[in-house]
């Protein structure tokens, strides 16, 4: 079966569409979404320093520093001595951040949820299906050459 020649531009508008969703249940909160992406990063990496969060977001350790400056001075980041190693400084989220991500995530999917009722149930198992083929296809390592698929090419 041949593919459409659309259908990577089709994955693309859904894409934005479903940014623009997601952005939309975010806008509510009074944290950039800047400032949100470190929370969730963070929030799913217990061990991370400025250092390593410089890295996760492709700023300079400055950039990073500052960024969690402004979320500490809101009370939502709170740097504590790494146990391991007292000269680090690990990245914590406090309570109230976890709380922030935990009503974003609702709001999000709600969001995502309410898209998703206005169209038909057959459409939404097709969809299904179909985003958890493209995970896994995301995912995959390439399958080395086939004898078979060599010989065509030679």
């Amino acid at each position: 079966m041949e593919r459409p020649a659309d259908l990577a531009a089709a994955i693309n508008a859904a894409a934005e569409t479903l940014i623009a969703v997601l952005d939309s249940a975010a806008s509510r909160h009074q944290v950039p979404p800047t400032q949100l992406r470190v929370l969730t990063l963070i929030s799913r990496r217990p061990e991370t320093n400025v250092n390593g969060l410089a890295e996760l977001l492709d700023v300079v350790p400055s950039s990073a520093s500052r960024l969690c400056d402004r979320l500490e001075a809101t009370g939502l980041l709170r740097r504590v001595p790494d146990p391991r190693d007292r000269r680090e400084v690990r990245l914590v989220p406090t309570a109230a951040a976890l709380t922030l991500l935990g009503e974003l995530a609702e709001r999000r999917q709600r969001a995502v949820q309410t898209v998703l009722d206005r169209m038909p149930a057959r459409t939404q198992h097709d969809l299904l299906l179909a985003l958890v083929g493209f995970a896994r296809a995301a995912t995959s390592v390439p399958e080395q050459q086939t004898d078979s698929a060599a010989v065509q090419t030679a």
